[in-house]
């Protein structure tokens, strides 16, 4: 089905002019070194996955590295209009993994389809800003509802374009760019193509526009749009509101929808998915519970932004979870989770973390995607469901503060074609170590 909204290009340059209107406030800028700061990042991971009922191909993943990641980020240079510069340089070390367990997303793979003994990469950014208005250009990592570049492994995806945010009214964040290629975090190549993740579909560019309005410190409402040349266009919004209550405690609701059809030449195939999930969590002094249930509906899964599945991240619904994001076509799915805080027990820093999501009523058997069809493997009356067990410990003084250490445990089962169209059944466990450094 084609869309018939307005393209987001004419939206992004009215947006733009809107952003820089209000009058200009004084300068504030202390200066480009005396705003600057140099972090160094390190963390150590160690990845583990048996997956199971995988006929013929890879059964055991096992994997240790070390990441370092050096980030410079100036201040502005006086004046009414700023300029600035950030830069980045990380180092991907192998500690252990062979031809036979390597895969999981911490190191490249070579040639001779070994794991890289090592791996580097270093960018930067151009910056400039107008009173609470910032423009960058160059390798940069936006982390939104429609274009998100977060990180599951050892350093974070990158994207190169543009990107405008601004904060001239203080209860309003506009986020808005354009993009034309990036890479993942276990790359080195940052010209590598965006794609749309599930259906492994290149596209040239990608254009969004967007914000967030915090209507009240309990009330916040997002809107989104997004266009992924010649495959689709995405609008999400989303609605957050916590009720505080008496005793130490509080009730938050959360709901995320996305609308996404096909566009242009629509190199996926038709697209025609709308997806919402809702939550609900209840705090109680150091504990959190939460009910979620999210709906796909369509004949193809809800997909976005990604170069493998391990750097896809822009996905804002609450059922997207460790391993997988319950996103199937026509899915349900529901979570229970819970969540303590041990600082109430005189352990500050120790936090615990379970969850279990079950999705079912996966349902492809009625897809028609057309000329440029890419999916429908999914079959019919598919089910599957995820266990997520997790314990984070933050070392809150002394000269290891910030020290973290985190443990995550994950099993996932599914019917057997879910399996084989989306991820196999597996059993992982992940030991991450992180340490940043603040030298200025």
């Amino acid at each position: 089905m084609k869309s018939t909204l307005p393209p987001l290009r004419p939206a992004l340059a009215l947006a733009l002019a809107s952003c820089i209107s209000p009058v200009l406030q004084a300068d504030e800028n202390t200066g480009f070194m005396e705003d600057s700061h140099l972090t160094l990042n390190t963390i150590n991971f160690l990845f583990y996955r048996n997956n199971l009922n995988n006929s013929g191909a890879q059964n055991y993943r096992k994997e240790w590295a070390q990441g370092l990641s050096l980030n410079f980020s100036s201040g502005y240079t006086q004046g009414l209009v700023g300029f600035g510069l950030d830069a980045y340089a990380q180092l991907g070390l192998r500690l252990d993994s062979g031809k036979g367990t390597a895969g999981t997303g911490l190191l490249p793979i070579g040639d001779d389809g070994r794991a890289q003994a090592d791996y580097s990469e270093a960018g930067g950014a151009l910056k400039m800003r107008i009173s609470n208005t910032q423009l960058k250009y160059g390798n940069l990592t936006p982390l939104n509802p429609v274009f998100g570049t977060g990180s599951a492994r050892l350093f974070t995806m990158q994207a190169n374009g543009f990107q405008l945010t601004s904060e001239e009214w203080a209860s309003l964040h506009l986020d808005m760019g354009h993009f034309t290629s990036g890479n993942d975090g276990a790359s080195t190549n940052d010209s590598g193509a965006l794609k749309a993740l599930y259906a492994g579909v290149e596209t040239r560019s990608v254009d969004y526009l967007g914000g967030r309005y915090d209507v009240s410190d309990r009330l916040s409402l997002s809107l989104y749009g997004a266009e992924f040349a010649d495959i689709w266009r995405q609008y999400y919004t989303n609605v957050d509101y916590t009720w505080p209550l008496a005793n130490n405690q509080s009730l938050n609701l959360d709901f995320n929808l996305y609308r996404t059809t096909d566009e242009g030449r629509a190199l996926a195939g038709n697209i025609d998915n709308t997806t919402w999930s809702l939550s609900s969590s209840y705090r109680v002094g150091p504990q959190r519970f939460t009910l979620a249930y999210q709906q796909v509906d369509g004949n193809e899964p809800f997909d976005y932004l990604g170069f493998d599945r391990q750097s896809g991240t822009s996905i804002f619904l609450a059922n997207s979870v460790q391993i997988v994001d319950f996103n199937a076509p026509n899915e349900r799915s529901w979570q229970l989770r819970y969540d303590l805080d041990m600082a109430a027990f005189g352990v500050p820093g120790l936090t615990f973390m379970s969850r279990y999501v079950s999705g079912d009523h996966i349902d492809d058997s009625h897809y028609q995607g057309g000329e440029n069809a890419a999916y429908g493997r999914y079959g019919s009356d598919g089910k599957r469901w995820e266990r997520d067990i997790e314990a984070r410990y933050v070392v809150q003084s002394g000269k290891a503060k910030d020290l973290s250490l985190r443990v995550r445990q994950a099993s996932l089962r599914s019917t057997a074609q879910v399996a084989q169209a989306d991820t196999t059944d597996n059993n992982e466990i992940r030991l991450i170590i992180e340490y940043p450094l603040s030298f200025f």
